[in-house]
């Protein structure tokens, strides 16, 4: 029998894949509209479902991510965690950013929902998906060291 954080890391890497399928494919589903006025659509939530489940994923997979018992270990679990935080804020700083929640902007001069912002916005997304992929190469080169 499964414990509780295999269900939740294999929970966790669904929703990753899951996410991650429906964003590459450009699915339908991700501008169905959550209310009347079309203007929440299902892609934000996926999305940000998706950015929260990777590092999650790391993390419930991950022993020394959870329990450091090394130095390396340690650096890499803060900085997991500081991501994992950053993607629980991904929808109200995106918001900030863009002034709406589809996270459209335009051409306008103002910061809120121009181009610097939308700069902004996408580093911040990418910084998400980056430094998780980054935080597990560097785990894993660190669990290749250590062998030698």
């Amino acid at each position: 029998m499964m414990n509780k954080r295999k269900i939740y890391f294999f929970t966790a890497l669904a929703l990753t894949l899951g996410s991650l399928l429906l964003l590459v494919t450009g699915s339908s589903i991700l501008t169905t509209a959550l209310d009347s006025t079309n203007s929440v659509p299902l892609g934000t939530f996926i999305t940000w479902i998706g950015l929260f489940s990777l590092p999650m994923t790391l993390f419930l997979g991950a022993r020394e991510m959870r329990k450091p018992s090394r130095r390396i270990y340690k650096i890499l679990s803060v900085i997991l965690k500081t991501i994992t935080v950053l993607a629980i804020l991904w929808v109200p700083i995106s918001y900030l950013l863009a002034g709406n929640i589809s996270f459209t902007f335009t051409e306008k001069e103002e910061f809120q929902g121009g181009q610097e912002a939308m700069r902004l916005f996408w580093r911040f997304t990418y910084g998400i998906v980056i430094g998780t992929i980054g935080t597990l190469l560097a785990y894993w080169i660190s669990l290749i060291v250590k062998k030698k």
